[in-house]
């Protein structure tokens, strides 16, 4: 799901309001909604589960 360049794919609808009108801003993976005049930033962190550090219950 990549682009040419290494850049991932622009998002389809706004996390906030659900409109499909974003715009993109100057800023890498950030975008603006005119919709809830919102603007967010995208950030994939990566795959699987992160690892926290968990206390055994003891039997």
């Amino acid at each position: 799901m990549t682009s040419g360049g290494g850049e991932r794919m622009a998002p389809f609808y706004c996390p906030y309001c659900g409109e499909e009108s974003l715009e993109p801003r100057e800023e890498h993976g950030s975008w603006f909604c005119p919709d809830c005049v919102r603007s967010f930033t995208l950030k994939f962190l990566g795959v699987g589960a992160p690892r926290t550090a968990s206390k055994e219950i003891p039997r």
